[in-house]
């Protein structure tokens, strides 16, 4: 039997924003109301849903993450407040989430939880980004009027932390697009395979992503495109940072919307939500790894996901092999790779990895992707009734992530999951490496990735171990042989020296 304070997610809407007008283009939070509108009328409730609400809950914005005070406009001081007074209500409880790309799922696993234990009873949760028209404004030296600072108490939910050292962040460790090749040349390695067997591995791995985009009417990329394409390097598919080329990133300069109501079996009885509206949160688990990148056992696993994963099939009593539909968090490959591997799917798998198309292809709304994804499980789940989805989130630098499984098939029995924290624990305690903040002396390259600009290479991150005690560092190769020879043969484990040099910076200097 469906105990009545079981957590249901009862509506979804998303929306994409094309307009290449700056000066008519909508706000975050004009393209936020408009995707909770349309969440709103897929419940079946219309409008008469915003007076029922108690919670209003955002996804916290990429103008409010971590070092983005140098962007001139777009703050909103309480967004769920704001969202709030355009919908007309006065919600009990207006509530931001932390900064990551795991947490529009890590906010409906806190929601579902809240539910279940009375806490809140219906809640919209809603996310945007407009960095594309942002950008644009930027480039053509407008400022738009975007921004808001109502009254009301504004809770925050979750940890908002720093996600680097100072030293991490003096090495640019703290651009996503910096680190996430560092995984993907560990997980070549790992693999055993050259530099061009594995780049059209790759290739292969994110094709079906562009077919799946090509499909979805909200994608802002809706082109499919080959493994070579993908993989090879042209005029129109540079290196970002090798081994990825243009096709391999996640594309943030989009501006998208999505929303999802939630509410307990008992309140969506109440106010005569159709059942075949309601989707079930049948597991769930959120994880982080060790916190800083240079303390990680490794470049190629996650152990948060793995406990994270093992954590929501025993909640729902499900296996991975029962998956109708997935979703793996999809900024870089190698995120997707890891997510796979820890989860057991094998590389053969013919199942799609993603419901909407991925990061690169269907847009990488700053934090906010994963509620499109949830949102277009939902739409899959509800066509299907009884298939089993899945959605993985991750934020950061394979740092944070979340999970969740979902059906339209009801969930038995009290809703109740296992305290992140119990199991927090014993990652946080796992192996790993110590960190030298002053290294010197004969060394080998552990990982490494190559920064391009549109010239060509600018800058080498060398993830590295010291002969003397295998002590990992962090290092730059800025000379440009040197760069051009990290690509141009195999690199891992070629030995060299590090140093220090007057601005602080660590070099590596091959041997």
């Amino acid at each position: 039997m469906v105990d009545p304070r079981t957590p249901v997610l009862v509506g979804c809407g998303q929306i994409t924003q094309k307009e290449k007008d700056v000066e008519k283009a909508k706000s975050p939070l004009g393209l936020m109301e408009d995707a909770a509108k349309r969440a709103a009328q897929d419940t079946g409730l219309g409008e008469a849903l915003f007076g029922k609400l108690d919670t209003i809950t955002c996804v916290r914005f990429i103008t409010d993450s971590p070092d983005a005070a140098r962007l001139p406009f777009g703050r909103y001081g309480n967004v769920a407040q704001s969202l709030a007074n355009k919908l007309g209500v006065q919600p009990a409880n207006t509530c931001y989430g932390p900064t990551g790309g795991n947490t529009p799922q890590y906010l409906v696993n806190y929601t579902a939880e809240r539910i279940a234990e009375g806490d809140q009873s219906v809640v919209m949760i809603a996310g945007s980004e407009c960095f594309g028209t942002m950008m644009r404004a930027i480039g053509q030296g407008k400022m738009l009027d975007w921004g808001d600072d109502p009254e009301g108490k504004r809770i925050d939910i979750g940890n908002e932390r720093i996600g680097v050292t100072e030293v991490e962040k003096k090495h640019k460790l703290h651009f996503p697009v910096n680190c996430y090749p560092l995984f993907e040349n560990a997980i070549r390695g790992q693999k055993g395979r050259s530099v061009k067997e594995h780049q059209l591995e790759i290739g292969k791995l994110m094709a079906p992503f562009t077919k799946v985009a090509a499909s979805h009417p909200q994608a802002w990329f809706p082109i499919e495109r080959t493994p070579e394409e993908i993989a090879t390097p042209s005029e129109q598919n540079r290196y970002v940072g090798y081994p990825y080329t243009k096709y391999m990133n996640a594309i943030m300069q989009v501006d998208q919307a999505a929303a999802v109501v939630m509410m307990s079996v008992e309140k969506a009885r109440e106010l005569g939500v159709p059942e075949d509206k309601w989707v079930y949160l049948h597991g769930c688990g959120d994880a982080n790894d060790i916190w800083y990148l240079t303390e990680r056992e490794n470049f190629y696993s996650s152990p948060a996901i793995r406990t994270m994963g093992q954590k929501a099939f025993a909640m729902s009593g499900w296996s991975i092999d029962e998956i109708d539909y997935m979703d793996l968090y999809s900024c870089f490959p190698s995120a997707v790779q890891i997510g796979r591997d820890e989860l057991g799917i094998a590389e053969d798998d013919p199942r799609d990895l993603t419901v909407t198309g991925g990061l690169p292809y269907f847009g990488g709304a700053g934090n906010d992707y994963v509620l499109h994804s949830i949102a277009t499980m939902m739409d899959k789940l509800r066509a299907k009734p009884g298939s089993k989805g899945l959605c993985t989130a991750n934020g950061w630098y394979v740092t944070k992530h979340s999970i969740g499984l979902y059906s339209t098939a009801p969930k038995e029995g009290k809703w109740q999951r296992e305290n992140p924290a119990d199991y927090q624990k014993d990652i946080d305690n796992g192996p790993h490496p110590r960190m030298e903040e002053n290294p010197s002396g004969p060394a080998k390259i552990e990982t490494f990735s190559v920064m391009h600009g549109h010239e060509g290479p600018q800058f080498a991150i060398v993830m590295g171990r010291l002969d003397a005690d295998d002590a990992r560092f962090v290092a730059h190769v800025t000379d440009p042989a040197e760069m051009q020879s990290l690509m141009n043969q195999e690199s891992l484990g070629r030995p060299g020296t590090v140093s220090t040099g007057d601005d602080g910076i660590h070099y590596f200097k091959l041997a």
